[in-house]
C-alpha cells in the first residue's frame, strides 16, 4: 500500500515537471498591442441638419478631446447658436456662442486594439448671447382687439453658467475615424435675463425651463490626430 502511494506521488511530481518544461518550451505572444493618445477633433452634424430642416434654428459646433490616461479623456466643445422661439404672445430670438468644458470617463474594456467607449461625463457650461423680441401681444383680452408691437427690443451682454451630466457611445468605424452618440442632463446655474422679460433659449443649453433643466443630444464625427502610443 505504502509503495503504490510512493509510486503514485513519483508519477504526479513527473508529470507536473513534464508539463511545465513543455509551457516554458512554448514561444509566448511577443504582439503588444497599444492604443493611440492624442488629440480628436470633430463636428456636430446634428447641428447642420437641422438647420436645413428648421428655418427657427441655426448653429454649428466643433467637438474635441484628449486622452490623458487609460480611461479618462479631458474633453470641450465650441459653439455658435441661433434660435427663434414662437409662444403664445410673444416671438423672440436668441443668438451667441458657448463653450463646454469637462472631463469623460470610459468604462468599456476594449478587445485587443479596437479604440470604442461607453462614457460618462461632466460639463460645465457658459454662453454669451443677445435676445431680441421680435414682437409681443400687448393685449391678450379676447373682447378687445389684439395690440401687436413689432417693434423688435434687443439686449446684449446675456450670460448663462450650467452644468451637465453626460452619457455616450462612441466606436471606432474607420482607422482614427469616430462617430459618438450622446445625450447630457443639464441644470442651469445662473441666467442674465433682459429686462422685463424671460429667457426663453441659451445657445448650448437649448430651451430654459421654469425647472431650470433641460436635455441635449449630439451626433458628431471625429478624427483623432495620434500623438503617441501605449
Amino acid at each position: 500500500m505504502l509503495r503504490s502511494f510512493i509510486k503514485i506521488c513519483f508519477l504526479i511530481i513527473f508529470v507536473s515537471v513534464s508539463a511545465q518544461q513543455n509551457n516554458d518550451s512554448i514561444p509566448k505572444d511577443s504582439i503588444e498591442y497599444k492604443t493611440s493618445y492624442g488629440l480628436r477633433l470633430g463636428i456636430d452634424i446634428s447641428k447642420p441638419i437641422r438647420s436645413l430642416l428648421q428655418d427657427f434654428n441655426s448653429g454649428i459646433e466643433i467637438v474635441g478631446d484628449y486622452r490623458i490616461s487609460k480611461k479618462w479623456y479631458v474633453a470641450a466643445e465650441l459653439g455658435n447658436e441661433k434660435f427663434t422661439t414662437r409662444e403664445d404672445f410673444t416671438n423672440s430670438t436668441s443668438r451667441g456662442s458657448y463653450m463646454k468644458i469637462g472631463l469623460n470617463y470610459n468604462s468599456y474594456n476594449n478587445w485587443l486594439d479596437m479604440n470604442n467607449e461607453i462614457f460618462t461625463g461632466f460639463r460645465y457650461g457658459l454662453a454669451v448671447f443677445e435676445q431680441t423680441l421680435n414682437n409681443y401681444q400687448i393685449n391678450s383680452n379676447p373682447q378687445f382687439p389684439a395690440l401687436i408691437n413689432n417693434t423688435p427690443l434687443t439686449e446684449s451682454g446675456l450670460t448663462a453658467h450650467w452644468s451637465e451630466l453626460v452619457l455616450g457611445f462612441r466606436a471606432e468605424v474607420y482607422s482614427n475615424i469616430f462617430i459618438t452618440f450622446s445625450g447630457s442632463y443639464k441644470i442651469m446655474i445662473s441666467i442674465k435675463d433682459p429686462v422685463n422679460f424671460k429667457t426663453h433659449y441659451a445657445p448650448g443649453f437649448n430651451r430654459v425651463y421654469l425647472s431650470n433643466t433641460g436635455f441635449g443630444f449630439n451626433y458628431t464625427i471625429s478624427y483623432l490626430i495620434p500623438f503617441r502610443k501605449k
